[in-house]
């Protein structure tokens, strides 16, 4: 049976990376006593499959990953066993059975919102004038970079991959692309304003977090990845 799980993380819990997140829930399966299903071979590892990394300093409400169990329990206790075993800062939301020819998550990922905050000392002096910038920066037909690589670099057009740009009170709301093939990051967009306005880009002005991950239905339509299951019962 698979099983797509969904997540938060907070607090001191941003500062650990993708690798040792996907160690932590291996760990946290054997403690919580989950019957996930192990790989054949001679080095057996546990059917784990993560949506989209998330970036180091992050926090989030709207984490994923599938895994594969042998055997049926119901999502609220599966969900009440891991929660046992977490630390105060990962919680789990929710755990929805998939359909058996579902494809991992990672494979239909397509977007991602986020909410940045202004820290203390990085907040404008003028936030009407910003949020009116922001606006005028959106507004345009194109939204050019350069995209460098370790070999090369590149000119990409970010316009088609930004879906919603706007306020939220004193904060910024984005919808982008994310995946394997356009991954943008929330930092890249802001970056590309402050140049576009000729302001210096300070590197540690937002705090980031991760609302929801989105992946493409039989009809091509981008959904939340817990819609994609249902809850068992």
């Amino acid at each position: 049976m698979k099983i797509r799980i969904k997540f938060s993380k907070q607090g001191a819990m941003k500062f650990v990376g993708h690798l040792d997140i996907m160690r932590y829930f291996q760990k946290a399966m054997r403690r919580a006593g989950i019957p996930i299903r192990y790989s054949e071979g001679f080095s057996p590892h546990q059917i784990m499959s993560f949506a989209a990394p998330l970036g180091v300093g992050l926090t989030s409400i709207g984490e994923y990953f599938d895994i594969e169990v042998t055997d049926s329990m119901s999502s609220e206790a599966m969900n009440d066993r891991l929660n046992q075993v977490m630390a105060d800062e990962i919680q789990v939301l929710s755990c929805k059975k998939l359909p058996d020819s579902s494809k991992n998550a990672m494979s239909i990922v397509c977007r991602a919102d986020y909410r940045l905050e202004f820290r203390d000392k990085y907040a404008p002096e003028d936030p009407e004038g910003f949020f009116e910038k922001l606006a005028g920066f959106y507004g345009q037909e194109a939204i050019l970079i350069t995209k460098k690589t370790k070999k090369s670099q590149r000119e990409m057009d970010l316009k088609p991959l930004i879906y919603r740009l706007e306020r939220q009170g004193n904060a910024i709301f984005m919808q982008v692309s994310t995946g394997s093939v356009d991954n943008i990051k929330p930092e890249s967009v802001m970056e590309a304003f402050y140049e576009s306005c000729q302001w210096e880009y300070p590197k540690f002005a937002f705090q980031i977090q991760r609302q929801e991950v989105y992946g493409l239905n039989s009809q091509g339509k981008p959904i939340p990845l817990e819609e994609f299951g249902e809850d068992i019962e």
